[in-house]
């Protein structure tokens, strides 16, 4: 067992955990909130939300300039206080997805509700903020205000926010400042990113008067900073089997300079490069949930409950030996130290340092939120003389660190999950390289927020995996 806190503040943990859920379902209900006052404060003019949807549907941030307030139908155009933009996946959240759509367009006007169905983010970003501020180059105050003030609520699970967060980020390398804060309504199953900004764990119970809650919050809720990492993948000719979307393909990749590579690399080298916002991980867990993965995709009527979820991760779990792995098995079921070697740079450091791998590892995670897993906290509450010993310092989501951890089989891991243990405490890092040689091996299974692939590895060459933080951090608003 590892040293994390003491006994007492695992049972504060759980207790925690009980109350934030009670948050989550919106049991704890504030001030009733006058339907017209929120309208008023978050719907932009007419004439704006007509320009925004013209110019998404035409791709031409121009194609929106004919809705001033001259031919408008008689609106008195004010400035909103706190103008608020909802991406919402309307296939999440179950039979609640269509109805809350129709919820939202009824409290700001559906021209701000956008379904992830038909406007991509990436569309809204170019078109939708490019109208804004063509608008604004023209003169027009108004549209200056809501581009300047606006703010973005996601309603969907992890992927569909970091999918937004992304889209968002284009704002930082263009130079097209101020970026949207980001809020979130919870419909996914983990849900880690919006228990870790005070947003909850799952969709309130009480959901048509607790949304108006939550826009409420997006107005005034406090900013804060959310790191975000890049992982860049350099193999030795061959593709990675069915990639998420995270995940795309690039001409090249820029591993660090600074760091001397053994051996000769191939002529044909090909590059994936793909951003995660929660954790990133290698082994067994991964294998997991590509094997889960699969399946809903092929026969999608078996997964159709998280009670059912859990029942077929444990399935595989079993199957695969993640709980029961004989002395004499396939080298597939032994440690990743077998096929890995980590490499990592601490903060303000330029020196990379070998970090041993422990031969019981079989899975290795790499987290940036406190929050895993449902809310889980693998890392645990870590004493401070034990922080000092082993060089750690306390992980926050914007320190510029991820913390490194393993899962040693799924005997282990169920302790870590139910926070009996923590896992096994490997390292900080704010550099990470790792170095894949197969030898019997041909795959490895690897996963970013919680969308796992198979990675082809070769015998003779090694399959290279860098992940830095991203220049910029995303911007968010605290929920409590």
């Amino acid at each position: 067992m590892e040293s994390p806190g003491p006994d007492t503040n695992r049972y504060t943990a759980a207790r925690s955990s009980v109350i934030d859920s009670f948050k989550g379902c919106s049991i704890m209900s504030g001030p009733r909130i006058p339907k017209e006052e929120l309208r008023r404060k978050i719907t932009m003019p007419l004439y704006l939300r007509l320009a925004i949807r013209d110019a998404i549907l035409s791709n031409n941030v121009a194609f929106g300039n004919h809705h001033h307030p001259l031919h408008a139908s008689g609106e008195a155009v004010h400035s909103p206080e706190s103008p608020l933009v909802v991406f919402i996946n309307s296939r999440s959240g179950g039979r609640h997805g269509p109805e809350l759509k129709e919820r939202l367009q009824d409290l700001m006007g559906e021209q701000q509700v956008f379904d992830l169905q038909f406007v991509k983010p990436h569309e809204f970003v170019k078109y939708g903020l490019g109208c804004l501020e063509n608008l604004a180059d023209l003169g027009d105050t108004c549209a200056r205000d809501a581009r300047e003030k606006l703010k973005v609520v996601v309603a969907g699970g992890d992927g569909t926010v970091g999918w937004v967060l992304g889209s968002l980020g284009e704002l930082h390398k263009e130079g097209r400042e101020p970026v949207p804060a980001t809020a979130i309504i919870p419909l996914g199953t983990g849900n880690d990113l919006s228990r870790s900004f005070g947003w909850g764990g799952s969709f309130p119970f009480n959901w048509k008067s607790a949304i108006k809650s939550s826009l409420d919050r997006a107005t005034r809720g406090p900013i804060c900073r959310l790191d975000s990492w890049i992982v860049s993948i350099l193999l030795p000719n061959g593709e990675v089997v069915d990639p998420p979307h995270s995940l795309k393909p690039v001409e090249e990749c820029f591993l660090d300079q600074g760091f001397e590579i053994d051996g000769e690399l191939p002529e044909k080298m090909t590059c994936y490069e793909g951003v995660f916002y929660n954790y990133f991980s290698i082994g067994m867990d991964a294998q997991v949930a590509y094997s889960f993965h699969n399946l809903r995709n092929e026969k999608p009527y078996l997964a159709q409950g998280p009670i059912a979820n859990k029942l077929i991760y444990s399935g595989y779990g079993c199957t695969q030996g993640w709980f029961f792995t004989p002395c004499m098995s396939d080298p597939s079921l032994r440690g990743l130290n077998n096929i890995a070697r980590m490499y990592i740079k601490k903060v303000n450091s330029s020196e990379w340092e070998q970090i041993s791998i422990p031969s019981s590892v079989r899975s290795l995670v790499a987290l940036n939120l406190n929050n895993y897993a449902s809310g889980r906290n693998p890392w645990g509450n870590l004493k401070p003389d034990y922080m000092e010993k082993r060089g750690f310092v306390e992980a926050h989501v914007d320190d510029g660190l991820l913390e490194i951890f393993g899962l040693k089989q799924g005997w282990h891991a169920s302790f870590v999950m139910t926070e009996l243990i923590s896992a096994k405490h490997i390292a900080q890092a704010a550099v990470i390289r790792f170095e894949f040689r197969g030898g019997e091996w041909q795959e490895a299974y690897m996963q970013m927020d919680g969308e796992p692939w198979k990675q082809p590895m070769d015998k003779d060459y090694s399959t290279f995996v860098e992940i830095k933080r991203v220049p910029f951090q995303s911007v968010m608003i605290h929920g409590e």
